[in-house]
């Protein structure tokens, strides 16, 4: 058995350069060992940057997801029942239980329902901007998009669309490895207000159902007691929180992609038929989530390795994605590579319930954008991203187009 312990800071380690570009700092860690523990941010744990090795820990039930929000002070009563039963996902019988309840309404059939819904708001959002010549393709096309659909399959009001912005920021800083008391100060405030905007709807609802989301795990709870008042509180802000981020990275990074890559872009116009595959390629090229946590619940061995009881392990999806011993040439992006069995929506058990319904607004809003503009460029080739690094995140992406 074996253990590998090294200080991360030996590495040439630049933290602005690593939110621009982390790649080379995950290529750098693997070749040391893919199973490598060290500090990264002040936070010690296991780094798995192999793709091998994160598949083998994805599908082990003894390790078990992390909580997904931060820990709050217990003053804050209702704030922390709701966060513990968020942590129910964490708990593998509970998270079954769960997931087969919220799955059912995530089925294929389900979610291409919403391709026509899908369809009009994109042609409506390429309409709004399209005699400008230009648009910032996060706020003026990606986000409002996956805020209109979570919006209408969840039962809320899409001109709520901004508060959702700023909870889904607020969230998603709270649990990455650079949150600071501020933000988890923050954190707290936001969560107060999304348990209430909830609690609105949710009432609503019970008196008067409707054919959303909402009502029917209300319909669920009232039927078999399966979900509790605060569960069903838990679940919404999570596939709020959820059905925002993954999406809005993922269509503001392919174009952006598509963008850098101009011989993949005509490609890809000349050959629409190219859309699944070059879908499915953005994933692993560009990992919406680029890091998820498990912690262990007892002494484990992964490749010789003894991960033990207690300790926490951090997958890099964005590394597996690109390791070579998986993908051949995995820093050339190509739009036609097949298979790609990629971890950008994770793997077994806690693999994402939206990754359907990300594909599709994906698919539609590349594909309508393509169809309807020429000569897309971005005004700043750099690209500028989030100062986060669990998510690979654009503050923004301006483009000129014909």
């Amino acid at each position: 058995m074996k253990t590998n312990t090294t200080n991360i800071q030996s590495f040439s380690f630049n933290i602005s350069e690593f939110f621009q570009n982390p790649y080379p700092f995950y290529e750098e860690m693997r070749s040391i060992n893919p199973i490598y523990k060290s500090t990264l941010l002040k936070y010690q744990g296991w780094y798995i940057t192999g793709y091998e090795e994160t598949v083998k820990i994805l599908k082990d039930s003894r390790f078990h997801s992390r909580p997904p929000i931060p820990a709050f002070s217990r003053n804050y009563a209702n704030v922390r029942r709701i966060q513990e039963n968020m942590m129910l996902f964490t708990n593998p019988q509970h998270h079954r239980q769960l997931r087969s309840l919220v799955t059912k309404f995530f089925t294929p059939n389900i979610i291409n329902e919403c391709r026509p819904f899908i369809e009009k708001t994109v042609d409506e959002l390429i309409d709004q901007v399209i005699c400008r010549g230009t648009m910032d393709v996060v706020s003026d096309f990606a986000f409002p998009l996956a805020s209109s659909v979570i919006a209408k399959i969840l039962g809320v009001p899409a001109k709520d669309y901004p508060l959702f912005k700023q909870w889904t920021a607020t969230f998603i800083q709270s649990i990455d490895f650079t949150r600071s008391p501020k933000t988890l100060g923050n954190s707290r405030k936001v969560t107060e207000e999304i348990i209430a905007y909830f609690k609105k709807i949710i009432r609503a609802r019970e008196q008067e159902p409707k054919e959303d989301l909402i009502s029917k795990l209300i319909g669920e709870k009232q039927r078999e007691e399966k979900l509790s008042y605060d569960e069903l509180i838990a679940t919404c802000v999570l596939l709020l929180i959820a059905g925002h981020e993954t999406t809005v990275n993922l269509i503001s990074s392919s174009i952006f992609l598509l963008i850098q890559n101009p011989r993949q872009l005509e490609n890809l116009q000349d050959n629409p038929e190219f859309i699944t595959t070059a879908i499915e390629e953005f994933l692993r090229f560009e990992s919406p989530a680029q890091l998820i946590a498990r912690t262990a619940s007892e002494d484990i061995t992964v490749n010789e390795t003894v991960i033990q009881k207690g300790e926490q392990v951090y997958l890099f999806l964005g590394a597996a994605n690109r390791d070579s011993r998986k993908f051949q040439n995995p820093h050339q992006l190509d739009i036609a590579r097949n298979p790609n069995p990629h971890l950008a929506f994770g793997h077994s058990s806690h693999f994402c319930l939206g990754s359907s319904l990300a594909r599709l607004e994906a698919k539609i809003a590349i594909q309508r954008l393509l169809q309807k503009v020429r000569n897309l460029q971005a005004v700043d080739f750099n690209g500028h991203y989030r100062k986060i690094i669990g998510f690979k995140s654009l503050v923004e992406l301006n483009v000129t187009f014909d």
